[in-house]
This record gives structure tokens, C-alpha cells and sequence, in this order.
């Protein structure tokens, strides 16, 4: 049966909710109308295997017989962060010092959303770096799944090593090489950066 692309449709919208564990959650479109489905494997074909809820999205949609559904992701932005750092360990760290940690490749070993925390290892070393929910959350992010590939920011924090800042692994590879390639205060943004 052939495709109907007419009913595809560019939207920007809001994640209503989403749970890794059903494999699936909706978007709230900006215009209005009914609630978006979007699928895990959806978020997987962008990098992710979740969504903090909250988090601006930018999505590609399809209308069928049993609704609309988000069939590509363009873009995500986490939900707004509160003043102050998320957690008391990154209490001496301004924003500037935090983007000069390089992103490092890394690996979930294994992540506990109802712990609120997990490890993974920067590529290259068996050291753990300690994942705390929190963290996840500011990134977009609401769960982790092990052997998930990952962008982190990791510091020395009074517990170890631990990660600060975490991304989809693709925003590893659109990092700038200066840290400080912009002047402008933004949001992390994660763009989808697929071969055309």
C-alpha cells in the first residue's frame, strides 16, 4: 500500500508525557488539535531512547486512520532549568567553566530511573561516572537504557566522577571545537544529524 505524504506535516509542540517502559508517549502540538504519538523508535532514529516530559519538540507528522503520529524528530530542547545548579556538587561551577569540560564519549553500564541514578564509562576507561536523574532531566532526557551511547560533561564532584551534562551521543559529533563558540547564553539544543 502506498503512502500518503500529503498528510505529512511539520509541528512544534510540547512532550505531554512520555514512558520509556510502554515504549511510547504524546506531544501537544503548539496549533492545537489532538495529542501526537511518539513512538520510541522514533526517538531511537534520532539518538534518543527518551524524553524528558515538558521538553520542546519539533517534529515531522503523519496522519492516519487511528490519529497523528510523529514519524522524525528535528529537533529537541529540554525543559526550561531552574536558577541555581541541579545538584549541591555543581554549586562551585559557573556555566562557562562547565562547557570547558570537553564532551566525552561514554556507554550506560546501567541506569535505575526509580533509584535516580546509574553509571556509564567514558570511552577508553573502565573508571564509572555516576549519572544522577537530575541531570538527565535538565538534558532532556528521562531515562537511560544500558549499552546507550551518550555526549557527557564530566566533572570531579565530591562523590567522584560524575557526569554534568548529558546529550544523545550525535551531539558529540556537532560540538564545537572552542567552547566557547558563541557568546549568546542558549538552551542546549539537540539537533537530528542524519546522512542525506
Amino acid at each position: 500500500m502506498a503512502e500518503d505524504l500529503s498528510s505529512m506535516q511539520q509541528v512544534e509542540g510540547q512532550v505531554k508525557w512520555f514512558d520509556p517502559a510502554k515504549g511510547y508517549g504524546f506531544v501537544v502540538s503548539d496549533l492545537g488539535g489532538p495529542d501526537i504519538l511518539l513512538h520510541v523508535n522514533v526517538l531511537r532514529n534520532f539518538g534518543q531512547s527518551s524524553v524528558a516530559d515538558g521538553s520542546r519538540i519539533e517534529i515531522v507528522t503523519h496522519r492516519t486512520e487511528r490519529g497523528v503520529q510523529a514519524v522524525e524528530i528535528v529537533s529537541i530542547t529540554p525543559p526550561a532549568r531552574t536558577e541555581g545548579p541541579v545538584l549541591s556538587d555543581f554549586s562551585h561551577l559557573d556555566i562557562e567553566e562547565l562547557h570547558g569540560h570537553p564532551l566525552e564519549p561514554a556507554r550506560v553500564k546501567w541506569f535505575d530511573k526509580a533509584k535516580g541514578f546509574g553509571f556509564a564509562n567514558v570511552f577508553g576507561s573502565e573508571e564509572d561516572v555516576f549519572l544522577h536523574i537530575e541531570v538527565l532531566r535538565q538534558s532532556g532526557l528521562a531515562d537511560l537504557q544500558p549499552g546507550e551511547a551518550l555526549a557527557m560533561r564530566v566533572i570531579d564532584g565530591r562523590r567522584g566522577r560524575m557526569a554534568a551534562e548529558v546529550l544523545a551521543w550525535e551531539a558529540a559529533v556537532e560540538a564545537p571545537a572552542t567552547p566557547a563558540a558563541s557568546d549568546e547564553a542558549e538552551e542546549p539544543r539537540v539537533e537530528n544529524v542524519q546522512a542525506s
